[in-house]
């Protein structure tokens, strides 16, 4: 199994280009530049209860995220099961990339990895990723995504209608954006990566 592991964010005010890739199992695929297009608008997300509300435990301290089942319920399902199941608990962020996002989710560390249970199909909606936004991360195939996703350090426009916007951090920011960050001459790959410590739906979480 294979998932995504990095993007390609063009800053174009100071004319410097950040590249990076897609990661496969058995190879490489190289992303296509993100297009120019008017951002679309935030949609108001329903009022958040227990059940569509994760806390996941960092070394320091406590991020809530707030899961959306308008946008995409089979992804928060999925979510919501291995969390419930302490399948987070444990795993690493093995790719973080400084100002992009930080990806976890894979047993195995290797961003290869997933849990037991079947791949989803693609929930794309016209959620922007923005700031805090949690996505699903996925191969090639946009129906592959199962248990890893990331969280937007920054806006990434360019990755709109191409994955699943699941959720979006409401507090502790300050605590994903202090997650230990990879090497970017290694694609963000992380030595000694930093872990989830405990990751629950709130009406399990202690």
């Amino acid at each position: 199994m294979s998932f995504f592991n990095v993007l390609i964010d063009r800053r174009s005010a100071i004319g410097v280009t950040l590249a990076a890739a897609f990661a496969l199992a058995a190879c490489q695929q190289v992303a296509p530049p993100p297009q120019s297009a008017p951002a679309p608008e935030t949609q108001p997300a329903p009022a958040a209860s227990a059940g569509n509300t994760l806390h996941l435990d960092l070394a320091s301290g406590r991020v809530v995220i707030e899961l959306r089942p308008d946008l995409a319920p089979n992804h928060v399902e999925r979510i919501k099961t291995l969390a419930s199941q302490g399948f987070y608990d444990g795993i690493v962020f093995h790719r973080v990339i400084d100002g992009f996002m930080a990806q976890t989710g894979d047993p195995t560390g290797t961003g290869r990895g997933g849990s037991d249970l079947p791949d989803l199909k693609a929930e794309f909606s016209s959620e922007p990723f923005k700031r805090g936004v949690l996505g699903m991360a996925r191969a090639q195939n946009p129906d592959s995504a199962n248990s890893q996703f990331f969280i937007m350090f920054a806006d990434g426009d360019f990755l709109n209608g191409q994955y699943t916007v699941l959720g979006r951090v409401t507090a502790g920011m300050e605590h994903v954006d202090a997650i230990k960050k990879g090497d970017a001459a290694a694609n963000g790959l992380v030595d000694d990566p930093d872990k989830i410590i405990k990751m629950r739906p709130a009406s399990q979480a202690g």
